[in-house]
């Protein structure tokens, strides 16, 4: 059985935190690098769902995309929101290790995992890093031409469910071929998408401004399907547990979480009269 420290290390030789962004938080937020580790669970968010299942599951830590403390603080007493997070961890014993901007820019990291969901064959990074390898988003081909209705179609039903769905702008008959994706928030990479000449452009948080103007552009630019934050980003859970099941084959359980932790639960629409 290894321990903590040996697991970590494992994670960051897949994703090196050198990789992260300047102003991200990434590592090990609470736990013990002695103690042993038996089982893991990946997920997204650390938040109560996720502490949840990994209690209830006997997992010893918890490997997740997004980070528990992000932004500074000068405390986590238990009557704060996340101060409450981190004492159930210390109490079940349970660690807690976070992957954000360096598993984006990883090769292969989440874009990487999101494109393989997709059935894309990876190009290339969207916007590489100096080496041309890493970097954020990917982009890739399909196998054949599809109308972008199916491409959308495709989308949704490669993404786990989410009450907001799968929504897309663009000619229902557009052929697409060419795709770029990008894990997470991605309308800052608009620009970037439309140069690397792809037909569509998969990611998620796409906001009204940014998206119209986009849209309204007067030479041909990408069509968008957008998604959830947390669908974009949860196929790369699978991923980072292979890096685990292949590094302690036998020794470690690696479990994916399946809780939705997006937060729009629920949808309506304007019925007709």
């Amino acid at each position: 059985m290894p321990a903590l420290a040996e697991v970590i290390a494992a994670l960051e030789r897949a994703y090196p935190p050198e990789l992260a962004e300047s102003w991200d938080a990434v590592g090990l937020v609470c736990g013990d690098p002695a103690e042993n580790v038996d089982k893991v669970l990946f997920c997204v968010d650390p938040v109560d769902e996720t502490v949840d299942e990994a209690i209830e599951g006997g997992a010893r830590l918890i490997v997740a995309h997004h980070p528990l403390l992000l932004r500074g603080v000068h405390g986590v007493p238990a009557d704060s929101t996340k101060g409450r997070l981190v004492h159930r961890l210390i109490r079940a014993g349970v660690a807690l290790y976070c992957a954000h901007t360096n598993a984006d820019s990883a090769a292969p990291g989440v874009s990487d995992a999101l494109a393989d969901a997709i059935g894309l064959t990876v190009l290339g990074p969207l916007d590489p890093r100096e080496d041309g390898v890493t970097g954020i988003g990917r982009i890739g081909e399909l196998p054949a031409p599809e109308p972008f209705s199916a491409f959308v179609e495709r989308v949704a039903n490669a993404l786990p469910r989410t009450e907001p769905g799968v929504y897309g702008a663009g000619d229902p008959d557009r052929p697409i071929r060419r795709v770029a994706v990008s894990g997470g928030s991605g309308d800052s990479y608009l620009k970037r998408a439309t140069a690397a000449g792809v037909d569509a452009y998969v990611t998620a948080d796409l906001r009204h401004h940014p998206a119209g103007e986009h849209l309204a552009e007067i030479a041909e630019v990408p069509a968008l399907v957008g998604v959830t934050h947390w669908a974009s980003e949860w196929p790369w859970c699978e991923q980072a547990s292979a890096v685990v099941h292949a590094a302690f084959a036998g020794n470690v359980v690696v479990h994916v979480s399946t809780r939705c932790t997006d937060p729009w639960t629920l949808r309506a629409t304007r019925t007709e009269h």
